[in-house]
């Protein structure tokens, strides 16, 4: 996305184009998201509101596989010297991820769960 996130922009550009539609087919799902500044406006949570979501404590530990793998991403990002080179490096990199690393990534979750309740507020070696 160009520019600056806000919390409308969140709605009208991701949930209300991509997630809404994503969740509706599928019964039963748990959106997660961090308590980043959009994921915590009142407009996105009124949106969110038709949907079940996972409560996220603040201030809490990357536990979400996405953080991982954007950090992957970022190690691996060439030099790029405008916004377009910078998109289809995004865009290249995101389509080779090895689908082995992101399905053991999903598979952690209930283990980095468990370390972030046990360590309390403490770091976990996630």
């Amino acid at each position: 996305m160009r520019g600056t996130l806000t919390g409308q922009r969140y709605v009208d550009d991701i949930l209300r184009l991509h997630v809404g539609p994503f969740l509706n087919g599928l019964p039963g799902a748990i959106f997660q998201q961090d308590n980043a500044r959009p994921h915590t406006a009142r407009v996105a949570q009124d949106f969110l509101r038709h949907f079940q979501t996972l409560p996220w404590p603040p201030r809490s530990p990357k536990l979400s596989p996405v953080e991982h793998v954007w950090d992957q991403l970022k190690r691996q990002m060439p030099s790029c010297h405008s916004i377009h080179d910078l998109e289809l490096a995004v865009q290249d990199l995101w389509a080779h991820l090895p689908q082995d690393k992101i399905k053991c990534l999903i598979n952690s979750i209930p283990d980095r769960v468990a370390a972030f309740v046990a360590a309390g507020s403490s770091p976990t070696h996630y």
